[in-house]
């Protein structure tokens, strides 16, 4: 029955679309900059819309943690901008959605999905949403998320204040990562583009199971700086959007140096290409690349036979479409153990880290309930109901709140870290001269995460239950050139993705 109700709201708006002439539903940034320019649509117009589909749909999917009450007088200002012939680029008069631990100095929360930020007050914009509204774009909301980007083990989506997030596709089955509010909101068509955060899978895994593209930059490559943190070694803030050139329109207005995480961005500044990043948006992006298939990913005992089918289809179109693929190739002698030392090593330093980047990020508030990791625990202890501590507990809060900075064993392991590194992936992609390598979903993760490296996942296919999958395209940091070039022919040759269903 809610599923009889969801699709007829949906058709409601398609009316409403064909009657403005503008058809709103999974409309991509270029499709709304036509449409501004032609005059069939207005921002006021499209935030309209995003409020709508999120008044029928987040009920019933929990994606959005809270809405913007200044959306619409942003969206009255692009037009008004816009009227007098004044444009900031793609993203003018655009709606975006945040995940609720990347900061607005606005009337917003700012909370991880935690009781314990709620009425906090953040100094400033954060850097890549200070960037956002330097472009025009229109900030809807926030995103709901697992709770402190899955820092406490509950399960994938929920969080205190959001609820339980769900899959739009089938919502019995994970929405997965700690973006999975971002993830599913793009899926949905409750927002035009998303932003979510990863440290380990966050952006990766969500968009491949939501059936949408995101992008994990190298680390630096956007700025952190007024980011709820777990690891500045890791942290990294990217797209989730329905297409790769939409992804790639929000890259290029979020990436750049900023003063406040300065280390990181003044680092991988040297990566971004003059002219930005929309020109590696090509029909050919496959010509010349050579792509290696490590070998433990693509299996019958990850996977069934439908989904190795189409991965296997896919891969040949790699090759049809001009890449030299290597197959058969190793990270490591023993995958499976190499990913559990990899996993082992980047707790131990993670730990650490949570501590000192979430005091630091507490401590700069202007104003909030809790000033340190303490403080939270202490928090989560005396609302046990409302932050569901006897399901979920807070053992990774307790075991950081514990340790005393990064000492002799953190320095070993962020050195163990880096060696297996230098010596697995990076090595790999040197010897054989590789512009990526290709994995399903987000289980090459670990290998991207610990090394600061980028990746982009694009819808691949859909399982014999309907649930989607991704395929992923990783490389060395300051790749994302040849990443999107890839990416956006893959989309193109396959264009798989599909609208959910919403189905149970």
């Amino acid at each position: 029955m809610a599923q009889r109700r969801l699709l007829l709201a949906i058709m409601a708006l398609a009316a409403v679309a064909a009657a403005t002439g503008f058809e709103f539903h999974e409309a991509t940034v270029d499709a709304i900059q036509l449409g501004f320019s032609n005059g069939s649509l207005t921002s006021t117009a499209l935030v309209r819309y995003y409020l709508d589909q999120i008044t029928r749909l987040n009920p019933l999917l929990h994606a959005v943690i809270e809405v913007n009450p200044d959306a619409l007088a942003q969206a009255a200002r692009a037009d008004g901008e816009r009227a007098t012939g004044r444009r900031c680029g793609p993203l003018h008069g655009v709606p975006v959605l945040l995940k609720d631990n990347i900061a607005t100095r606005d009337r917003l929360n700012t909370t991880a999905g935690s009781f314990a930020l709620l009425g906090s007050v953040v100094p400033r914009d954060a850097g890549v949403a200070a960037r956002l509204r330097a472009a025009g774009a229109v900030i809807l909301g926030k995103a709901s998320l697992t709770e402190w980007s899955a820092y406490r083990p509950a399960p994938n989506g929920w969080s205190a204040r959001g609820g339980q997030t769900l899959n739009p596709y089938v919502r019995s089955f994970t929405p997965c990562g700690s973006s999975s509010g971002s993830a599913v909101a793009a899926a949905a068509n409750m927002a035009a583009v998303t932003l979510g955060t990863e440290t380990d899978g966050s952006i990766l895994c969500p968009a491949s199971l939501n059936s949408v593209v995101g992008i994990k930059p190298t680390v630096g490559l956007t700025s952190r700086a007024g980011v709820v943190p777990i690891s500045p070694r890791q942290d990294s803030v990217g797209p989730i959007c329905r297409t790769v050139s939409d992804a790639v329109h929000v890259l290029d207005a979020i990436v750049g140096y900023d003063a406040l995480d300065a280390e990181a961005t003044g680092a991988a500044s040297k990566y971004i290409p003059n002219g930005g990043y929309g020109q590696f948006l090509r029909m050919d992006g496959f010509k010349g690349k050579r792509i290696g298939i490590p070998n433990g990913f693509f299996t019958q005992e990850i996977f069934e036979k439908k989904q190795l089918r189409a991965y296997q289809k896919h891969i040949q179109l790699m090759r049809k479409h001009g890449a030299m693929v290597i197959e058969n190739i190793d990270i490591a002698k023993n995958l499976t153990e190499v990913q559990d030392v990899l996993f082992s090593k980047e707790h131990i330093a993670m730990i650490a880290e949570f501590k000192l980047s979430l005091n630091a990020y507490l401590s700069d508030l202007l104003y909030s309930p809790v000033r340190s990791l303490a403080d939270v625990i202490a928090f989560n202890k005396a609302h046990p109901v409302e932050e569901r501590l006897k399901d979920f507990g807070q053992p990774y809060f307790i075991e950081a709140e514990k340790t005393n900075g990064i000492g002799p064993v953190e320095k070993a392991s962020i050195q163990h870290l880096n060696k297996l590194s230098a010596d697995g992936l990076e090595k790999l992609m040197r010897m054989h001269q590789l512009d990526a390598i290709v994995t399903p979903n987000d289980n090459g993760r670990v290998f991207f995460a610990v090394s600061g490296m980028p990746a982009i996942t694009v819808p691949a296919g859909y399982d014999s239950q309907g649930v989607p999958f991704g395929t992923c395209f990783g490389g060395l940091k300051g790749y994302e050139p040849r990443l999107i070039e890839m990416a956006y022919a893959y989309e193109q040759a396959t264009k798989v993705r599909m609208m959910p269903g919403f189905k149970m």
